[in-house]
C-alpha cells in the first residue's frame, strides 16, 4: 500500500457519493428548482452514512446558470439540516461541480478533521432569464454569459469545438463513434443496474423519476451521419456528437481520513492531487488537459497507469482531441458512457464524474486503483482530480 500523502487528520478522502437521475432540458425534471434536485441527495448522504446532520461542517455546491441567492444555503436547509449549518456557493461554470469538490478537499487538508458535502446542481430546465439593464431601463435578454473579453473573441462553445476539431485533426466519422460509443455504453450501464446504487430517485408532479432520460437505444451509424453540421458551416461538430442540456444533482461526503475511521468508513477515494489551468479561450475545451498534466507530474503517475478515466463529454471533438494529447486511449475513458449520452448538467456535471469513480471503484474492489476526474469549460480553463481507492 502506498504512502499517504498527508497525515490522517488532514487526508482528504470520499467516503459517500450520490447523484440524481440525470434527465434532458424540459423533460422529466423540467418542474424542480435548483434546490429542489438537491435537497434530496444531501439528505440521502447524511442518512446512508448515519450521520449527526449537525456535525457538517460546511457545504460546498457548484452552480453555474442559476439565479443567485446561495443553491447551497437553500438546498441543505431543504434537506434538513440545522440552521447551524452552513453552505457556499462555487461557480466555475462547467466546472462548478468538481471545483466545489476540490475546494472542500483543500479545506480538509488544511486540517481539523473537518467534514463536508460537496458537489454540485443545475436545474438548466428551470434557470432564470438573463438581461442586461439598457440605458432607459429596459431588458436586453441574452443566452449565455460573457466568459472573456471580447478582445479574445469569446467563442460560444459550440464554434469553439469546431476549432479544435479542426487544430488537433479529429474527423467527423471518428466524433460520430465516440459518440455512439457512449450511447452504447450507458444503455448497457443502465441494462446491468451500474447506476442503481448511486442514483436518488426523485419526486416529480407526473411521477417518480429513478433513471438517466438521455441514451438513445436508437442511435446508429447511418443516423449519426445524417446529422447536419450545428454551428459552423461545413463543419464536423453535430447535434448527434454533441452533448445536450440536462437537469441534475450530485453530492459527495469528503472529510480526514482520520475522521472517516472514526465514522466506520469501509472504503473511500483519497484525493492525491488537483489542479485548475487556463488555456487559449479560443480553444476552451482543451483546459483540461494541462489540469489533468499537473496532477499527474505532482503525483508521479503517469496516464498509463491510471485505472479509471471520467471526463465530461461536452462535444466529441474536444474529448478525443484532450484525451489524445494526455496518451490516454478514448476506449478507457468513461466506461458507463458519458454525457453524450448521460446530458450535460453545467454546474453538477464535475461531481458526477466524482460520483461516477467512487461506483466504478467499489465494483472493481481493487486496492490502490487510481482514477481521473478532469473536465474543460467555459473561458479557457479546465480542472483535474487524481482520486485512489482505498479499502480504510
Amino acid at each position: 500500500m502506498a504512502p499517504d500523502f498527508l497525515p490522517p487528520d488532514r487526508q482528504p478522502v470520499i467516503i459517500a457519493a450520490r447523484r440524481t437521475p440525470v434527465c434532458p432540458v424540459n423533460g422529466a425534471l423540467r418542474n424542480l428548482r435548483a434546490h429542489e434536485l438537491l435537497a434530496p441527495v444531501l439528505r440521502s448522504l447524511v442518512a446512508g452514512l448515519t450521520l449527526d446532520p449537525a456535525s457538517v461542517t460546511d457545504v460546498v455546491i457548484g452552480n453555474a446558470v442559476g439565479g443567485g441567492g446561495n443553491v447551497a444555503r437553500l438546498a441543505l436547509l431543504e434537506a434538513g439540516l440545522p440552521v447551524g449549518v452552513p453552505g457556499i456557493t462555487v461557480d466555475r461554470q462547467c466546472g462548478s461541480g468538481l471545483d466545489a469538490i476540490v475546494l472542500a478537499a483543500r479545506l480538509v487538508a488544511a486540517g481539523g478533521s473537518p467534514l463536508y458535502l460537496a458537489g454540485g446542481v443545475e436545474s438548466t430546465s428551470t434557470a432564470p432569464l438573463r438581461a442586461h439593464r439598457t440605458d432607459d431601463g429596459g431588458a436586453d435578454f441574452y443566452r449565455r454569459a460573457q466568459f472573456v473579453p471580447h478582445a479574445f473573441g469569446d467563442p460560444d462553445m459550440g464554434v469553439a469545438a469546431e476549432t479544435v476539431a479542426k487544430e488537433y485533426g479529429v474527423a467527423r466519422e471518428r466524433q460520430d463513434a465516440f459518440a455512439l460509443a457512449s450511447h452504447r455504453k450507458a444503455l448497457a450501464a443502465i441494462r446491468d443496474g451500474r447506476f442503481t446504487d448511486e442514483l436518488v430517485p426523485l419526486d416529480t408532479p407526473a411521477g417518480t423519476v429513478s433513471s438517466d432520460g438521455g441514451p438513445r437505444p436508437g442511435l446508429t451509424p447511418a443516423i449519426m451521419g445524417r446529422f447536419p453540421a450545428a454551428f459552423v458551416p461545413g463543419g464536423t461538430v453535430t447535434a448527434g456528437n454533441s452533448c445536450f442540456d440536462a437537469d441534475a444533482a450530485s453530492a459527495v461526503v469528503i472529510t480526514s481520513l482520520e475522521r472517516a475511521r472514526e465514522l466506520g468508513a469501509r472504503d473511500g477515494l483519497l484525493v492525491r492531487s488537483t489542479a485548475t489551468a487556463g488555456v487559449d479561450p479560443q480553444l476552451l475545451g482543451m483546459g483540461a488537459v494541462p489540469a489533468a498534466t499537473g496532477v499527474l507530474a505532482a503525483a508521479r503517475v503517469k496516464a498509463g497507469e491510471l485505472d479509471l478515466v471520467e471526463f465530461n463529454e461536452a462535444f466529441a471533438s474536444q474529448t478525443l482531441a484532450c484525451l489524445d494529447q494526455l496518451g490516454i486511449d478514448p476506449g478507457r475513458a468513461n466506461l458507463d458512457g458519458g454525457a453524450l449520452a448521460l446530458g450535460h448538467a453545467y454546474g453538477a456535471s464535475g461531481a458526477v464524474l466524482v460520483t461516477r469513480l467512487l461506483a466504478q471503484s467499489r465494483r472493481a474492489d481493487t486496492e490502490c486503483a487510481l482514477g481521473l476526474a478532469m473536465i474543460s469549460m467555459a473561458g479557457g480553463m479546465g480542472t483535474a482530480a487524481l482520486l485512489e481507492y482505498r479499502r480504510l
